[in-house]
């Protein structure tokens, strides 16, 4: 078996599974937001059922919205900590002690290798970079899983994605991996499939670059991504996991549907044109229509992380934004945050001429902290750039990577971070 039917077997107490097979798992994390968990909550009152499984196993975290915006995410929330308080639930994540849920998770050790996830958020696909099994849900899905401590699921087909070679470009990093892949296999390829990462590129990133491109694993369409247990995953969690790795092995019989091999050497930084994330184009085809942008955008459960920081940190030092570039910068949690503090991140971007703030997803889905008006272009490090997701239905969303992101903040084109850095 790969690694999503393992997972799925050992959680379904079988030995076997394959392929459209229809089992009943037990998940280990069950997790919503505040956008999410707001409409579990309904749920659950309108149909009385407050007796709940595993309340260990429950995580909410409030990040889409908060701190609350207006008078309406605010009623949302409300109700979220009324639901809290009542139940006396252990893991609560608010405004200013949290952050973005994928992030954060596994950032701070709750989410551990060998887990079985399922999130009321379609980025939950992201904590298979630290080798889970994990996917999205609905909120209905999740009151469900709450009260009973199961849910059923389909055993998908399985994508074999294989990236080999060192990068020549001193800039390319994980996200322009995953930008390659979307683009090649399309934003629909791998709908209803899980994606296996290998080879030696993936073995030479870090685990945090591993969470990157599980991130966007459901910008493919895909029900989640998953790579090896390694050394660099096996590092990650050293002082941050906070129960036992469950790991499992590789099977060198697996089968896989289909297969895709790419060699990264020559991949540049790649950037995603309106308003699909599979219209990647290299760095250097990209400088040559001299896109000039309006606001840059460093931030989402994608590209905030630490390591995220401090590459955009490093092009950023001592520099200044273009005059009419606008930044934003969102740390993805609290505790990265702080960590950006003490290394003199913040106080980079902040120089800078950076809006920097904690622990929210902010523009990614339009939500506060620097939505884009009517025609104005917007240079994102997050997921998506679908028509209106950023803002206004007529702004336009580019995505790449942070190091592209801070160069072309300095510069007011979209650039290559060579163009600020040299060679």
């Amino acid at each position: 078996m790969n690694l999503t039917e393992q997972f799925l077997a050992r959680s379904a107490g079988k030995s076997r599974v394959s392929p459209g097979d229809i089992v009943t798992i037990k998940p280990d994390v069950m997790m919503g937001n505040d956008v999410t968990t707001a409409v579990t909550v309904r749920i659950l009152n309108e149909s009385g059922l407050d007796t709940f499984a595993d309340k260990n196993k429950m995580f909410i975290v409030m990040s889409h919205f908060v701190p609350n915006k207006d008078i309406k995410t605010s009623e949302m929330t409300q109700s979220i900590r009324k639901f809290v308080e009542k139940h006396k639930l252990p893991y609560f994540f608010e405004a200013g002690k949290g952050g973005i849920e994928h992030a954060l998770l596994p950032d701070e050790g709750y989410v551990v290798a060998g887990d079985v996830v399922v999130g009321a958020d379609s980025h939950s696909c992201t904590y298979g970079g630290i080798h889970a099994f994990a996917a999205g849900i609905g909120s209905t899905d999740l009151a469900g899983a709450w009260v009973t401590g199961k849910i059923w699921m389909r055993v998908p087909e399985t994508i074999k994605a294989a990236f080999h070679g060192i990068p020549k470009h001193p800039w390319t990093s994980a996200k322009d991996f995953v930008l390659h892949l979307i683009k090649e296999i399309g934003d629909d390829g791998a709908t209803y499939q899980a994606i296996e990462y290998h080879g030696d590129a993936i073995e030479n990133l870090t685990a945090e670059g591993k969470l990157t491109i599980a991130n966007m694993a459901i910008e493919a369409g895909a029900k989640n991504a998953i790579f090896p247990f390694d050394k660099a995953i096996e590092a990650y969690e050293k002082g941050r996991a906070r129960r036992p790795l469950n790991p499992v092995k590789v099977d060198p019989k697996a089968a896989f549907s289909r297969s895709f091999e790419w060699n990264v050497e020559d991949l540049e930084p790649q950037v995603s044109y309106p308003h699909l994330p599979s219209k990647a184009h290299p760095i250097s085809k990209v400088m040559a229509e001299k896109i000039k942008v309006d606001q840059v955008f460093i931030g989402s459960c994608t590209n905030a992380k630490i390591e995220d920081l401090r590459i955009a940190a490093k092009i950023l030092k001592g520099k200044k934004l273009a005059p009419w570039v606008r930044g934003v910068a969102i740390p993805a949690s609290q505790k990265i945050y702080l960590e950006a503090i003490q290394e003199g991140i913040v106080e980079i971007f902040a120089k800078a001429g950076f809006a920097v703030t904690g622990g929210t997803c902010g523009p990614c889905l339009g939500g506060h902290y620097g939505i884009i008006g009517p025609g104005e272009v917007m240079l994102s490090t997050s997921n998506r750039n679908f028509v209106g997701r950023t803002g206004h239905p007529k702004g336009m969303t580019y995505l790449c990577n942070p190091a592209v992101a801070a160069a072309s903040a300095v510069v007011g084109y979209i650039v290559d971070p060579c163009e600020v850095m040299g060679k």
